[in-house]
C-alpha cells in the first residue's frame, strides 16, 4: 500500500512538474526560447552527425557487401597503416615496396584455394596530367578518370549494362582496344547516337591518342565514393598499361576465395605464393599487404569514432549555453514563486517532493529543446540524404541519446535551483511578497 502510494505520489508530481514547466515557458518565452534553442543547437549537432556517420557506414557496408566480405585485396601497401613520415628522400617508407606485378598476378590466379584474381590498375600516373580525355567527332570530354580491369569486374561493381556487353577474357589478355563507358559519359559524347560499336580516340597526357571501340554501356548504382563523378572508363588492364601508358605502380589484386576453402587458408597461400615469388627470407616483414574487405569497416570505425567524440564535445558547448540559462531561468521561476512553495510546504509537501517538482520543470524545458533539435536533425539529414549521395538516416540509439541527454542536462543544471526551493522554511517563504 505504501509503495502504490509512493509511486502516486511521484506520478502526481512529475504531471505537476510538467504542467508548471509549460506555464512558465508561457510566461517567459524570450528566456526559454533562448535556453530551448542552446539545447537544440547541441542535439541537432549530435543527431546530424550520427545520421551521417550511420549513412556512410551503411555505403561501406553495402560496397563490401558487393566485394564480398569472404573476398581480400593484395596491395602494395596497407590502407589502415599508412603514415606518412619521411627517411629523408622526399617519400614515406612505403613508397619502397615493389609494386604488385602481372606475373604475380597470374600466380596468384592459380592458387589452388584461390578461385579468381581480379586485377585493377588505376588510371593513377604522373604523366596522365588530369585525366583521359576522349573525343568523337568533334565533342571532347576530358578530366575522365577510369580503371584497368580483369573481365570479372562486374562481380565488384554494382550496377547494370544498359546496352552491348562486358570485355571478355580473351580480349584482357590480347589488350584488345575495347573499352566499357558509362551511361552519362556515353551521352555526352554520342547524344542521340547509338554508342556500342563506335570507334573514340582516348588521349592522356602526352601519349598519342589511341582509337578504341564501345563494346558497352554500364549503368553504375549510386555510390558514396563514385557517385560524385557520372564519367566512368573501364578497358582491360592489359590495354592500360601497354596503350595508355598507364603505370603498373597501383596494380592490386582481388582475390575470390573457393567456396570450400575458408578465407585464412586462402591467405596463407596467397602470402606464402607472394613471399616466395619477392625471395623474402623466414622473419623478414612482408613488402605487401592483405587487406580484408571486413578491415575497411573496422579503419572507417576507428576513423569515425575520433571524429564523433570531437563533434559530441562541440556539440556540449550548445548544451552547457542551454544549462546556464536553464540555472538563470529557474533561480527566477523560484524566487516568483516563494510563496507558493511556502504553501505547499505548510500543507505537507516534504523536500524531495518540492526538489523532484523543480528538476522535472526543467528538464521539461530542455526536453522541449531536445525536440526541436530532433526535428531540426531529422530534417537535415533528409536533405543531405535528397541532395548527395550519402544516405544519411537517423539511428534509434541517436534518437534516444539526445533527448536523454537533452533531459539529464536540464536536471543537473537544474538542480541548484531545485535544491535552494527544497530548503526554504515555510515560514519565511509565506512571509514573500
Amino acid at each position: 500500500m505504501n509503495s502504490l502510494r509512493s509511486i502516486g505520489r511521484i506520478a502526481y508530481g512529475l504531471k505537476e512538474g510538467i504542467r508548471i514547466g509549460l506555464g512558465s515557458i508561457r510566461s517567459n518565452l524570450f528566456r526559454s526560447g533562448l535556453t530551448i534553442l542552446g539545447v537544440a543547437i547541441g542535439v541537432m549537432v549530435v543527431v546530424v552527425m550520427a545520421a551521417l556517420i550511420s549513412g556512410i557506414r551503411a555505403s561501406v557496408a553495402e560496397g563490401i557487401e558487393t566485394v564480398g566480405p569472404r573476398n581480400f585485396f593484395v596491395m602494395r601497401f596497407d590502407l589502415s597503416d599508412v603514415q606518412l613520415v619521411q627517411d629523408g628522400t622526399g617519400r614515406p617508407p612505403w613508397w619502397n615496396r615493389p609494386p604488385i606485378t602481372q606475373e604475380e598476378a597470374r600466380r596468384v590466379d592459380g592458387l589452388a584455394a584461390v578461385e579468381g584474381a581480379v586485377v585493377t590498375v588505376p588510371f593513377q600516373t604522373p604523366g596522365m596530367g588530369s585525366g583521359l580525355e576522349l573525343s568523337y567527332d568533334g565533342t571532347r570530354v576530358t578530366g575522365i578518370q577510369g580503371t584497368g580491369e580483369a573481365a570479372s569486374w562486374t562481380d565488384f561493381r554494382a550496377g547494370s549494362f544498359i546496352a552491348g556487353r562486358n570485355f571478355v577474357s580473351a580480349e584482357v589478355r590480347d589488350a584488345r582496344t575495347v573499352v566499357v563507358l558509362s551511361r552519362q559519359l556515353a551521352e555526352d559524347l554520342f547524344q542521340e547516337e547509338e554508342a556500342v560499336g563506335r570507334r573514340i580516340r582516348a588521349s592522356s597526357g602526352e601519349n598519342r591518342p589511341v582509337p578504341l571501340t564501345v563494346v558497352g554501356v554500364f549503368d553504375p548504382a549510386p555510390n558514396l565514393f563514385e557517385g560524385q563523378d557520372p564519367h566512368l572508363v573501364i578497358v582491360p588492364h592489359t590495354t592500360a598499361v601497354r596503350r595508355l601508358g598507364v603505370s603498373q605502380e597501383w596494380l592490386q589484386l582481388a582475390v575470390v576465395p573457393r567456396d570450400d576453402v575458408h578465407q585464412s587458408v586462402a591467405e596463407d597461400q596467397v602470402i606464402g605464393a607472394m613471399r616466395t615469388m619477392r625471395g623474402l627470407a623466414p622473419g623478414a616483414p612482408n613488402n605487401f599487404a592483405v587487406m580484408r574487405s571486413t578491415q575497411l569497416l573496422e579503419f572507417f570505425d576507428q576513423f569515425t569514432a575520433v571524429f564523433f567524440i570531437v563533434m559530441l564535445a562541440l556539440s556540449s558547448v550548445g548544451l552547457l549555453v542551454g544549462g546556464v540559462g536553464v540555472v538563470g531561468i529557474m533561480m527566477i521561476s523560484v524566487t516568483e514563486r516563494t510563496r507558493e512553495i511556502g504553501i505547499r510546504k505548510a500543507v505537507g509537501a516534504s523536500r524531495p517532493e518540492i526538489l523532484w517538482q523543480f528538476l522535472v520543470e526543467a528538464g521539461v524545458l530542455t526536453l522541449l529543446g531536445g525536440g526541436t533539435g530532433l526535428l531540426a536533425g531529422a530534417g537535415l539529414a533528409w536533405a543531405v540524404a535528397a541532395l548527395t549521395p550519402i544516405p544519411a538516416s537517423i539511428p534509434i540509439w541517436a534518437v534516444a541519446a539526445s533527448l536523454a541527454m537533452a533531459v539529464v542536462t536540464g536536471m543537473l543544471f537544474g538542480l541548484i535551483p531545485a535544491a535552494r526551493a527544497a530548503r526554504m522554511e515555510p515560514v519565511r517563504a509565506l512571509r514573500a511578497e
